[in-house]
């Protein structure tokens, strides 16, 4: 039976209950606007006080202490992120080619799978207490690349998931073309499903490193933190998270200030990832689809 055939109430309560729901996702949506829109102001309101450039120039001050910035937070972060970067990356995409090449109905294939579906619910917290109980328990200090280490854990099964998403878009044709002109199977992948691919790929990855970016709960347990600059990151180590973490609850009006500014500083740089990568790639992203 087709659309004209059906009876007029029938089609009459379909169709009202498709604009019901097209309603109701569009206030939704624009709730969800107005909610981010209300964070966005007040974290700009009350972090825009603290940028200056001694924010920037300078490291922290003791409690008491007037001025001072977040030098070595922001150092702290930067390196965090990239010894993470340097291990999830490799990581999340040697997983992903093999999930979606070679490994696409194998048992191990479907055990890699189930696992980087399971790692991708866990609580970013529990990946901090486990490195803690590896690493930390055992040198008895705070470690920057030990809160790299929990922060790459996190990352991988985002680009995991991504990668294969993104390999599997390609069309078969591409790949039986390939093997048809004997090209090894290593260089089908590199070659051509890479850069197919690359745009869904490297969002992926950039949105993985804007997410453990604005991580508090790992480095809580590994990580740590610390007022002065770090000496190597085989110990406490400062970062803006951290300094959120310390400074938003003291009755210091001075380091709440600088807990405003962290604040602004991580919410700036997320959204700037965010943004950028979804404009700069999102008209790419369905071209193989």
């Amino acid at each position: 039976m087709s659309i004209r055939e059906l009876p007029a109430k029938s089609l009459f309560r379909r169709k009202a209950g498709e604009k019901l729901l097209k309603i109701i996702s569009i206030l939704m949506a624009f709730l969800g606007l107005f909610i981010l829109f209300i964070i966005i102001k007040d974290v700009f309101i009350k972090g825009i006080d603290a940028i200056n450039i001694d924010f920037f120039t300078e490291n922290m001050r003791p409690a008491g202490i007037k001025g001072g910035g977040v030098k070595n937070a922001i150092y702290g972060t930067l390196m965090i992120t990239l010894i993470s970067s340097i291990i999830g990356i490799p990581v999340g995409v040697s997983a992903g080619v093999y999930l979606s090449e070679w490994g696409r109905d194998t048992i191990l294939g479907k055990v890699i799978r189930f696992g980087v579906n399971i790692l991708m619910g866990v609580p970013s917290i529990i990946i901090g207490i486990f490195i803690y109980a590896l690493i930390i328990t055992r040198i008895k200090h705070g470690s920057g690349i030990a809160g790299a280490l929990a922060l790459s854990i996190i990352m991988v099964p985002v680009i995991s998931r991504t990668t294969e998403d993104m390999l599997r878009m390609v069309p078969d044709t591409l790949r039986e073309s390939a093997l048809a002109l004997g090209t090894p199977r290593w260089k089908i992948t590199v070659s051509i499903l890479f850069r197919a691919a690359k745009s869904g790929m490297i969002t992926g990855v950039l949105l993985s490193i804007a997410r453990v970016s604005g991580e508090t709960a790992p480095l809580i347990f590994t990580a740590r933190f610390s007022q002065f600059w770090p000496e190597n990151l085989n110990s406490d180590t400062a970062n803006l998270t951290m300094t959120i973490y310390n400074y938003a609850p003291q009755p210091y009006n001075d380091l709440v200030q600088i807990a405003w500014g962290a604040s602004l500083l991580i919410m700036g740089g997320v959204l700037i990832i965010t943004i950028g990568t979804r404009m700069l790639f999102s008209d790419r992203l369905n071209k193989y689809k």
